[in-house]
């Protein structure tokens, strides 16, 4: 069975261990106060943008709040069924492995619905990014450089540089991605 992981209820739990009113972190990632409150229900799913900005402001990583966390030994294999599970809209992420803190790389399936995007706000972290188109279209913004790729094409970047994806397509689609550190 597939995990789905309560992402608003770590964001919940997150802000208030730090003692931050909802106001205070919208005002601090940019968010208003209503869509922090509908995130925090479990009424939206937040954009991949949103959500980094969300993790910065509450000084974590953004696997704490997607990644189902076990402490144990570390696995090397993993059945589809045991793979972590986040959705952003249109957006679903498969994981391979938790405790990504303890990890150097992170390897995702990511699954973009037709007219899926990774938000408006581009999105910048430390480390590098690379991904294979498997199925589908996906436009890939990376600073001012725009392409889109198919099926067989890949991207490989900086991923300080300010980024965002698209699907153009008229069908799913899936891509493999990998990015060091996890974020």
């Amino acid at each position: 069975m597939t995990k789905n992981i309560d992402v608003a209820g770590r964001i919940r739990a997150i802000r208030k261990q730090l003692n931050m009113t909802q106001g205070e972190l919208g005002e601090q990632a940019g968010l208003s106060l209503a869509t922090i409150g509908k995130i925090e229900r479990g009424e939206i799913s937040p954009t991949i943008a949103a959500l980094q900005k969300i993790a910065v402001c509450l000084r974590a990583p953004l696997a704490a709040l997607i990644d189902d966390a076990i402490d144990g030994p570390r696995r090397i294999f993993f059945a589809r069924k045991d793979l972590t599970v986040a959705s952003f809209g249109k957006h679903t992420v498969r994981q391979v492995g938790r405790n990504l803190g303890r990890r150097a790389l992170q390897m995702t399936e990511d699954t973009y619905e037709v007219g899926a995007d990774t938000g408006e706000m581009m999105q910048s972290h430390a480390g590098e990014e690379a991904g294979f188109v498997i199925r589908g279209k996906l436009e890939v913004i990376v600073g001012y450089q725009s392409r889109i790729l198919g099926p067989g094409e890949a991207y490989f970047f900086e991923s300080r540089l300010p980024h965002r994806f698209r699907n153009v397509g008229s069908e799913i689609c899936v891509v493999v991605t990998a990015t060091t550190p996890p974020n």
